[in-house]
């Protein structure tokens, strides 16, 4: 049932920063599209003869909540393809042919060691879908950190949705970081590698280190989490782009 196509209608579109845009799409002949927080769907989009130069993936943004409609959230590639067609073509009720949910990028079955969320621009989206997964199912859990690279403010996704969830949800802190200088900026600055070197800290607890955005930013956490001590076996990745 894996390649099982099906159409989705796209219900609503936002548009969250300068180059980052919400999609809903409503899944149709299913009542449910039941899916782990933290998997993906491939879009067919028809951009090429060849279809696996037409297919893109997405992680699913919002956590699975009984019903048939998802949300991806896209940033705008320069010369991409994919994401020229989903910008300039795809509107409210435009059909997208999709399949999923696909991969194993999901969370422990126990979550007894410490979570790390480390990601960069839209690779937040499982982890958004996963927090809200464990809020909602009041899921017993050791600490979270949410670890955001982003450049500047302005491209911060969902940022105060997770400072909310970050009030009303024990044990999960959400900690974002910008790159560029940003003058009106009072919260950390650099890149990720630092705050969870920082936080893992002198004692190394156990945890699980999940890794999501592009691939040069994951090369380097993979390095420095195996230097820190930690096995292989504790980190999970999902590679965008």
């Amino acid at each position: 049932m894996l390649d099982q196509w099906y159409n989705g209608v796209v219900t609503r579109i936002v548009q969250e920063t300068h180059n980052t845009r919400r999609f809903w799409i409503r899944i149709q002949g299913k009542e449910v599209f039941d899916f782990k927080a933290g998997q993906f769907v491939t879009l067919d989009l028809p951009i090429h003869e060849q279809k696996n130069k037409r297919w893109r993936s997405y992680s699913i943004a919002s956590p699975p909540d009984g019903t048939n409609e998802i949300e991806l959230v896209i940033v705008l590639l320069e010369g991409g393809a994919g994401t020229t067609y989903l910008f300039n073509e795809i509107k409210e009720g435009s059909t997208l042919v999709l399949k999923g949910p696909l991969g194993h990028f999901v969370l422990p079955e126990n979550l007894d060691k410490e979570l790390m969320f480390i990601c960069t621009g839209t690779g937040i989206a499982p982890f958004r879908a996963m927090a809200h997964y464990i809020n909602s199912h009041n899921i017993p859990h050791a600490p979270i950190h949410l670890i955001y690279g982003c450049r500047q403010q302005c491209d911060l996704l969902y940022a105060d949705e997770m400072r909310k969830l970050e009030e009303e949800m024990p044990g999960f802190r959400y900690l974002p970081t910008l790159s560029r200088e940003d003058n009106q900026w009072t919260g950390r600055k650099g890149y990720v590698h630092l705050i969870y070197e920082e936080l893992v800290g002198l004692n190394k607890q156990p945890a699980h280190f999940f890794l999501c955005g592009w691939k040069n930013m994951i090369d380097e956490a993979k390095q420095r989490i195996l230097a820190m001590g930690y096995d292989r076996h504790a980190i999970h990745q999902e590679l965008y782009g």
